[in-house]
């Protein structure tokens, strides 16, 4: 345990933290303000595009930050690392500007019924942003650079949600949207001149090799993140915008502790990847993360649990705090995930079996709206935190249960 923590120290673990600590902070307090500002109807359909844009998101640069994190973690060689830093940079850029015009193209099967192609418009704009974003994230981290890659997440985090409370309060709905469409091009201040110029290919990957996880990994991802957008898509077309809204907010919470376990995985990623076939170090590192993380959970869920109805009313007022046994429900179900899902997910992405990680979240993903069409009928917005806490719950027993095949195999 105290050589665990040593090296959480060690890898600037601390910085990451509080970055993502920060960011979750400001995130929070975004939907906070836009929640109390915005009428009930409004802040369902802005809810509705935010998730749609959830599910195109992971697929930033069709995979280059993945496959740029764990590839530039396996060596050692600097001039590698920034080869092939600028090779992804400019690929996935290609890749990118063709998700954004896929991602107004599903706006369309909204306009008949929402009529918010507009809100789609600055989504697109921030698609871009984020794809910047993700790759000097990624590139910082393989650079061992945990202490600036705090800073940016800071700075971004930090002045997007004072533009975004700026805005917002002068001009509604569209000051909201113009923020966290430019919010992430911030990023760009830490690219310098020579990011930008091209450069020969020398790294010792193959490009078909480093695609392949790269796909994999934004499927993978893109599955994930689905489950966790598909619930409000599926309560859009179950019931309507103001259920949407209802289970927005008791969600809003719960789905945020998880930033607890992904500060160790961020923190500890290119680690995992060089150690991804010593089976002790594997071991160890489970054990200790459940030292810390049981505990944290239960902690957790018993304050959530018998202060839920005082939580909704003092963050979200009295008109929501009716939503009290979703919540706990739903943070259940969410101290479960950090168990099982953000643990094994992890670590099966550093080990390098993505395709193992792609069929578990695409069978849970089949699971959820075959869950939500039963209890969603008989439960309302209850019904939904059952389906999705019920979900994650399959999908980290399948990915603990995957990732020990992977330890018995090892020497």
């Amino acid at each position: 345990m105290q050589e665990f923590l040593q090296n959480f120290l060690k890898n600037k673990g601390q910085h990451i933290f509080l970055s993502l600590l920060t960011a979750k902070i400001c995130a929070f307090l975004g939907a906070l303000f836009i929640i109390r500002i915005l009428p009930e109807n409004e802040f369902g359909t802005m809810s509705i595009v935010a998730s749609v844009f959830a599910i195109f998101a992971p697929f930033s640069g069709f995979g280059s930050q993945q496959s740029l994190l764990r590839f530039g973690s396996l060596g050692d060689d600097i001039a590698e690392k920034k080869s092939l830093s600028k090779y992804l940079l400019f690929k996935g850029f290609g890749f990118q500007v063709l998700l954004s015009v896929i991602f107004l193209l599903v706006s369309f099967f909204y306009v008949d019924r929402y009529e918010i192609f507009y809100i789609f418009l600055f989504f697109a704009v921030r698609l871009i942003g984020f794809y910047f974003f993700n790759h000097i994230q990624s590139e910082l981290r393989i650079f061992g650079n945990n202490r600036l890659f705090a800073t940016v997440n800071n700075v971004v985090n930090i002045c997007g949600v004072i533009l975004l409370l700026v805005l917002s309060y002068f001009f509604g709905l569209t000051g909201y949207l113009f923020a966290i469409a430019f919010t992430p091009f911030l990023a760009l201040l830490w690219f310098k001149k020579e990011d930008f110029s091209f450069v020969t290919h020398e790294f010792n990957f193959s490009k078909k090799e480093i695609w392949s996880y790269g796909l994999h990994a934004s499927g993978t991802a893109l599955l994930s993140d689905t489950l966790f957008s598909a619930d409000v898509l599926l309560l859009s077309f179950l019931m309507n915008e103001s259920a949407v809204a209802n289970y927005k907010v008791a969600i809003l919470i719960p789905a945020n502790i998880t930033f607890l376990a992904l500060t160790f995985m961020q923190s500890d990623f290119p680690v995992l990847v060089k150690n991804h076939l010593n089976r002790t170090f594997l071991i160890n590192y489970i054990f200790n993360y459940y030292k810390i993380f049981i505990p944290v959970t239960l902690l957790i869920f018993l304050t959530g649990y018998f202060a839920k109805t005082d939580i909704l009313h003092v963050f979200f007022s009295s008109r929501y705090s009716d939503n009290s046994t979703v919540f706990a429900i739903l943070l259940a179900g969410f101290c479960i995930n950090m168990l099982l899902r953000n643990l094994y997910g992890n670590l099966l992405s550093a080990v390098g079996k993505m395709k193992t990680n792609t069929f578990v979240s695409l069978i849970t993903l089949v699971l959820l709206p075959v869950f939500s069409v039963f209890f969603v009928k008989r439960f309302g917005v209850e019904g939904m935190a059952m389906s999705l806490s019920l979900s994650m719950l399959i999908n980290g027993l399948m990915l603990m249960f995957f990732f020990h095949l992977y330890l018995k195999k090892l020497k």
